[in-house]
């Protein structure tokens, strides 16, 4: 349970990662993990499901129970509280673990899960939002899922050690594919054994959870949801879950505060780039050195830019997450990999994406550049190393692998890829941790040869990556979705932001060029919120 000491650094520090986008129009997947310290030393108000000492079966009780439809989500809010508390006084399971998820649906409000979460900005609870690519997951009604806010975790997994095969299993027995919406959400950082720096530290190696509470966004409609997870071989009970759960109703908000159409323009005080543009090209220079040695294996490696972005207020990163969400502008796409549809016939599919090149001001001028793409040396080498790095890995896990298309443009509303799309079927339902465990990290965010281009990457690289570049989604019962965190940022309360891009090094690369395209990336943060760049300051650090 929760202690004063633990309120009172809850106060003090909020991390933020944010995963960003392509257009909506693309079906993009949106997320977005908050959290407060401390975690891994036992998350607020939960239990951490990856204790030594569990069970590794699958939990006593997994259940989804749907109540009747109401017709405003204060109307949810009341149902789940009076069923929770009838629950308390009369406990309905004897299982020493279990899961249960409760469902109100909303027939008649309509409410966006983005404007939802924004209504809970005074929980002190770990947060998370989710918007899928596709809506292939549907309710008990058929209606597909648009998106999941979440506040509150049932149960969370965090651990300072690499995310391992048993750490999978300890998710994995608390997901049926009776109940496909209980999901656990969160990401992987992407160097398990770099020294961790102070800002990643809530993250552990690995963060994931199962939200206490859930608005779920669905075509036609919403639904308001609770769940409940305990396990009593970890010190985690039945009583504990409901208590925690009923503490965390108690201060869930039933009025629904809609975001603003715009936000206001914000200066940004000062911008820090690390490395700076000296040691970029110093960087890229040595890397360029050692592909072209004869004796040298890599023919990749990405090499990327942390830069601090500090505006005169504190950046609201929901406020970020919904200036994306309903803008022309689009970030490049941040999944140069897509993990997807792990389901009982063990379908995978697999996206390839390289090569960055901006749209054109016309059409005639967006062909050519898209041609310019097409035909470039140095872009079908760095794309051909991501596809076909991608097909051999999945031919080690997968039957029937097909590569369609095998390379063609990808065309984004301000950026344009090479891409190729990979689909195959897994040999058994264990393959799951398999291909995640040997997709990361992909060529596109690492390079090539793996361990050749993680040692460059360590050598060169002084900052922490943390979950920058790591995997990024969901494990549920009947199918598993993650997406490589490419375009992505962590804000940090009164510290303003770091937003994280990277660029991929083959022979034939520019430093010059290479830098213009770590600012256009990064400049699709600063420009989304408006932010004005008279104050910008920059500042060379190594």
């Amino acid at each position: 349970m929760a202690t004063a000491s633990a309120h009172k650094s809850l106060t003090k520090c909020t991390n933020t990662f944010l995963l960003f986008p392509l257009s909506k129009k693309q079906h993009s997947i949106y997320t977005l993990h908050l959290h407060q310290r401390p975690l891994c030393n036992g998350c607020y108000l939960s239990m951490n499901g990856c204790r030594k000492g569990q069970s590794r079966g699958p939990v006593g009780t997994i259940e989804t129970q749907t109540l009747e439809p109401v017709a405003t989500t204060s109307m949810a809010l009341y149902s789940l509280k009076m069923t929770i508390s009838k629950m308390k006084s009369e406990p309905p399971y004897r299982s020493s673990s279990g899961i249960v998820r409760l469902q109100v649906p909303i027939e008649e409000e309509e409410v966006e899960a983005i404007d939802w979460l924004h209504s809970q900005n005074h929980l002190l609870l770990p947060r998370c939002f989710f918007s899928g690519r596709e809506h292939n997951s549907f309710d008990s009604n058929g209606r597909s899922l648009v998106s999941v806010a979440g506040v509150g975790s049932a149960v969370s997994f965090c651990q300072p050690h690499p995310f391992s095969y048993w750490d999978w299993i300890s998710i994995r027995r608390f997901l049926s594919e009776s109940c496909p919406l209980i999901r656990a959400y969160g990401a992987i950082r992407f160097n398990a054994k770099a020294k961790v720096s102070s800002e990643w530290l809530p993250f552990g190696s690995f963060y994931f959870m199962i939200p206490q509470v859930e608005f779920n966004e669905l075509e036609g409609g919403s639904m308001l949801t609770t769940t409940i997870a305990w396990d009593n071989t970890i010190s985690w009970s039945w009583e504990d879950a409901i208590n925690a759960l009923q503490e965390t109703l108690s201060k869930v908000s039933a009025s629904i505060v809609r975001f603003p159409k715009q936000a206001p323009p914000t200066l940004i005080l000062s911008s820090h780039d690390i490395p700076s543009k000296i040691y970029w090209d110093i960087a890229v220079n040595r890397a360029l050195e050692m592909i072209k040695k004869n004796n040298s294996l890599l023919t990749k490696v990405v090499l990327a830019r942390s830069t601090r972005v500090v505006p005169t207020t504190n950046i609201d990163p929901l406020t970020w997450l919904r200036a994306k969400m309903h803008t022309s502008f689009s970030f490049s796409r941040q999944m140069h990999l897509h993990l997807s549809e792990i389901q009982k016939w063990l379908h995978i599919t697999s996206e390839a994406l390289a090569g960055t090149r901006a749209r054109g001001a016309s059409m005639a001028l967006d062909r050519q550049i898209e041609l310019d793409l097409l035909t470039s040396p140095k872009d079908d080498i760095e794309f051909t190393i991501v596809r076909d790095t991608i097909r051999r890995k999945l031919e080690g896990v997968c039957e029937n692998v097909m590569i369609k298309p095998k390379k063609m443009i990808r065309k984004l509303p301000r950026i344009q890829h090479l891409f190729a799309q990979l689909a195959g079927r897994l040999r058994s339902e264990e393959d799951e941790f398999k291909i995640l465990s040997s997709l990361h990290p992909s060529p596109a965010v690492c390079g090539f040869p793996t361990e050749e281009a993680q040692l460059l990457i360590a050598k060169t690289e002084v900052f922490d990556r943390g979950m920058y570049a790591g995997p990024v989604g969901w494990f549920g019962g009947g199918e598993s979705e993650f997406a490589v965190g490419i375009r992505s940022a962590l804000v940090e309360k009164d510290h303003g932001a770091l937003i994280y891009a990277g660029t991929g090094i083959v022979e034939g690369s520019n430093p010059y060029l290479e830098w213009d395209e770590l600012e256009l990336k990064t400049s699709q943060f600063t420009k989304l919120l408006k932010l004005d760049l008279p104050l910008r300051q920059k500042v060379d650090c190594k």
